[in-house]
């Protein structure tokens, strides 16, 4: 059989979106979904935003990318709003997470060897981490399904337990040059890091003169009810990878960092032809109009919470396949007793579009412009949908 045009390394369902609307996708046929995994934490203003798609239709109408050689007032601008709204003091701009997380990596290894100490390379990651699919953020990994077929992998990482603050602080030696965490795991199954877990991080770093580096490519950018999610530990990273939500849907990363961070980080140590181009620049401003002030994160954490109410109450009913809600605001993951990828599959016949993920978990990312007719529509769809799902014979 022919190889398909494009790749075949998506399982890809026969949900063919052609069509975005507020928090509805429409496809080929005219059929109407409820997104409720907004591109996997991507959409976060949903479909069509006014104001987002005005940004990008100006911006690409007057100039949409010169080489980075060139001053960039536009990249100044948005940097300056992210250094303003939040513990960085300095931005390099990527196309996409893994980008960012690559940026992350080489700041803080960067760190060291600019202060004379070039062994201090290796990073301390975690289990059931998603870092992204370039050969550096798979090798920051321990899964297989991630690493397989791709040796030699990249050296330098050394993966501890999760939420395991002991295993973490006896991996330090001479060699370690900081830890690279999700402060909220996403596709590992909706699993927030304990305060306990983070301060002590937080703590060997300044003991140790570490870097800690937070990926909140999926949790970051107001999903939690706060800009970024390590606001909510009152604990500050030292470099943070950010993506997915930030361009509302555009392709756009960044990396941010402390001045100290980034002392390393000199002319001619990084760079991206595309990176911060005026046309992302566009997109990361419009998000920012929507959603940096305490009004919109406010309503975050509201309907978080009433999500989570609605589905906690509605669980009882169906305990043959629900276990338990997770997560923090709009970031939210309900625990399976059979097999999540199997019933993510069955709602998408049912209209309803959510995401699986690791430790039999269905994620619940839905646009962050939701309003409480679409909370409603998605439990009464997924109580409905339940009711009627039969456990596959395998997984019963």
């Amino acid at each position: 059989m022919a190889i398909t045009p494009l790749m075949p390394v998506y399982p890809r369902s026969p949900v063919r979106p052609v069509r975005g609307e507020g928090v509805y996708l429409y496809g080929e046929q005219g059929e109407r979904y409820l997104d409720f995994a907004a591109g996997i934490a991507v959409n976060l203003l949903g479909h069509g935003h006014p104001h987002l798609t005005k940004s990008i239709q100006e911006q690409a109408a007057t100039l949409m990318h010169v080489s980075n050689l060139y001053g960039s007032p536009q990249g100044e601008a948005f940097a300056q709003r992210l250094v303003d709204t939040t513990f960085a003091d300095t931005v390099f701009f990527t196309n996409s997470g893994a980008e960012a997380v690559e940026c992350s990596i080489k700041t803080a290894r960067r760190y060291h060897y600019a202060k004379g100490n070039p062994h201090k390379h290796d990073l301390i990651t975690f289990s059931n981490a998603f870092h992204g699919r370039t050969m550096a953020t798979i090798s920051a990994t321990d899964q297989a399904k991630l690493r397989d077929g791709f040796a030699p992998l990249l050296e330098g990482f050394k993966v501890v337990e999760f939420n395991d603050l002991d295993a973490a602080l006896a991996a330090i030696d001479e060699n370690t040059a900081g830890f690279l965490v999700e402060p909220i795991q996403g596709e590992g199954g909706i699993r927030p890091a304990t305060h306990e877990f983070l301060a002590g991080l937080r703590a060997a770093c300044e003991e140790n003169d570490l870097m800690l580096v937070f990926d909140e490519v999926q949790c970051g950018v107001a999903r939690t009810g706060t800009l970024y999610a390590y606001e909510q530990y009152g604990i500050e990273p030292d470099i943070m990878a950010s993506a997915k939500g930030i361009g509302g849907g555009f392709p756009m990363g960044a990396c941010l960092a402390t001045e100290k961070a980034a002392g390393g980080m000199v002319v001619g140590t990084h760079g991206s032809t595309y990176g911060g181009n005026p046309l992302a620049m566009a997109a990361g401003q419009a998000v920012f109009d929507v959603i940096a002030n305490d009004e919109f994160l406010n309503g975050v954490r509201q309907k978080g919470e009433r999500l989570r109410s609605a589905l906690e109450q509605m669980i009882p009913n169906h305990d043959h396949l629900f276990e338990s809600v997770r997560g923090v605001g709009l970031m939210l993951g309900v625990k399976m007793k059979t097999d999540s990828r199997a019933f993510v599959t069955y709602l998408r016949t049912k209209g309803l579009l959510t995401v699986a993920a690791g430790d039999n978990v269905m994620r619940v990312l839905p646009p962050l412009t939701i309003e409480e007719e679409h909370i409603r529509e998605f439990v009464d769809t997924l109580s409905a949908a339940a009711a009627e799902y039969e456990v596959p014979a395998a997984a019963a």
